[in-house]
């Protein structure tokens, strides 16, 4: 990276900036800039010349087929409201640095941009006039893209915007290309207080406003205060009414459609390419320092290579790092003769996710220890999957998954109480090594629609279309004084990711070994590849 400002660059600059023209950047937004820039008029006249003008042409987004029918339910529900779904910011890393942006999720739903678009984007709903033909057509709202102009080389915050500036970050999508890839009208950022001040008001034919409000907090303080001036002074109320907003856009996603379903095949078959990289790292490896380092850089390389980043932080956690249930340290040995839990999935570019969880045994076998302990949690998974029909609910898939458990520590002599009084809600011993739940629904986020009611998630039947994960496991603590030693320091975990078809459950994540002799077979061919 290029050095940061000194003190004696800044002064320079704030000297320079009090004769620069009107157009020059603020010094408030050039205290965090890389390098000390010119700021002569002669500078700049030359910087806007002598570049190709040529641009390359931009093709609609496949998603942008599907974006008009998820506004249309989104905006049904609440006819006459405006609606503000902003992207977000980019988040400090630390000083001046920033994470890589990742647009807010329910904004990459409504838009169908994925990757780095667009940091500090929003997304508005306006209702339509009802004496309007859109209206006259049922059309409940009229969407409008506002974005950052490209800041290219016709403009000063080419070279002086460290943000937007495309000396800096490169070529951007502005408003033209957004409108192209997107469907979606579009207009400048300057312009959103004016859009979303219009006719807001308490009284009737007047227009309420809801907003996303924990992803951009300028964003979310604009509409307060629009709120706050007309007619609607109860921050609480206003929270209440945003929530029910975040709830409906939550359980929406709940259905995935036909590219949404696409999308998770092409996450997981990158996640299997994530997992075939680890594996054929493995043998170099065992016995290293931090060698839970060396497998998740293996696995994140791939996520970058063929999608957008890992879906969420890896696990990788070798013997005792195993039943730690979010181990994401990585720090550990890989020793031989362990069992070595994966839990990592790839983001796609569409910022779709898999979540997929395999255990192996480091030597490359199993023993018949592990193996028994193995073929539980293998079965475990098998009875969630047979119990998730359209109709069931999640609490069917966690009792089938569950009872397996119970019955398999009972015949170990490790459940201190029969299986039935242990699986009443008032026992519940089995727990004590699967505390965790054992599905949830998987897209856009890793735990996805979190912000539904319990009663349309956990309590609500399974429909077609869902995608979700089946994730029992076998956690034994290695300071476990309840169980024999040699259970001690040992974590399985079989997590797959299902859609529910009319016809019922398909595993999509089927071309990822997890029968015992189908691992041991694809970690022999992956040493093999590595030799």
């Amino acid at each position: 990276m290029t050095d940061v400002v000194t003190a004696k660059d800044k002064e320079y600059e704030a000297e320079e900036a009090k004769k620069a023209p009107g157009d020059d950047q603020p010094m408030k937004d050039r205290v965090n800039n890389r390098s000390l820039r010119p700021l002569g008029s002669a500078f700049k006249d030359f910087m806007k010349t002598g570049w190709d003008a040529s641009e390359p042409e931009v093709e609609p987004l496949e998603s942008s087929k599907f974006i008009p029918e998820r506004i249309a339910a989104l905006g049904a529900q609440f006819p006459g409201e405006r609606i503000v779904i902003p992207a977000g910011q980019p988040k400090v890393r630390n000083n001046d640095c920033d994470y890589m942006f990742r647009p807010d999720t329910t904004f990459a739903y409504y838009t169908g941009l994925g990757v780095d678009y667009e940091a500090g984007a929003v997304l508005v709903l306006n209702p339509t006039d009802p004496d309007s033909d859109e209206a006259k057509a049922g059309k409940t709202h009229v969407a409008e893209l506002f974005v950052a102009p490209r800041a290219d080389y016709h403009t000063a915050d080419f070279f002086m915007n460290a943000h937007y500036g495309e000396y800096w970050v490169g070529p951007r999508a502005g408003l033209k290309e957004l409108a192209a890839m997107t469907g979606l009208e579009t207009h400048d950022i300057a312009q959103l207080p004016d859009a979303l001040g219009k006719d807001v008001g308490a009284e009737a034919g007047a227009v309420r406003v809801r907003v996303v409000r924990d992803t951009d907090p300028q964003i979310t303080a604009m509409v307060e205060g629009l709120r706050e001036t007309n007619g609607f002074p109860d921050p609480d109320a206003n929270a209440a009414a945003d929530d029910k907003l975040k709830e409906f856009t939550s359980e929406a996603r709940m259905t995935k459609d036909a590219y949404e379903v696409g999308e998770m095949r092409k996450a997981i078959d990158a996640t299997k390419q994530g997992f075939d990289r680890l594996l054929e790292n493995l043998p170099r490896a065992l016995d290293k320092p931090r060698s839970e380092r060396i497998l998740e850089g293996a696995f994140n390389a791939v996520s970058r290579e063929v999608g957008n980043a890992v879906g969420y932080d890896s696990i990788v956690a070798s013997g005792a790092h195993a039943p730690i249930l979010h181990w994401m340290r990585n720090t550990g040995v890989v020793r031989r003769g362990d069992m070595l839990l994966v839990d990592a999935g790839v983001e796609v570019d569409s910022l779709y996710t898999a979540d997929i969880t395999r255990t192996f045994p480091t030597n490359g076998k199993f023993t018949d220890f592990q193996k028994r302990l193995y073929e539980a949690v293998l079965d475990s998974q098998q009875a969630g999957f047979e119990a998730a029909k359209v109709g069931a609910t999640y609490s069917d898939i966690h009792h089938a998954c569950m009872r397996v458990i119970a019955e398999r520590l009972h015949e170990w002599g490790l459940l201190p109480v029969s299986v039935e009084e242990s699986l009443s809600p008032e026992g519940q011993q089995h727990r004590r090594w699967l505390a965790c739940g054992v599905a949830h629904h998987l897209g856009l986020d890793v735990h996805d629609c979190a912000q539904a009611r319990f009663e349309a998630y956990q309590g609500a039947p399974i429909r077609p279309g869902m995608i979700f994960t089946i994730e029992p496991g076998l956690y034994f603590r290695d300071n476990d004084l309840l169980i024999p030693q040699e259970y001690r320091g040992i974590g399985i975990r079989i997590e797959d990711d299902v859609l529910m078809t009319e016809h019922g459950p398909e595993w999509l994540s089927a071309g990822i070994p997890k029968q015992p002799a189908d691992v041991e077979a694809w970690m022999a061919d992956c040493a093999a590849k590595a030799r």
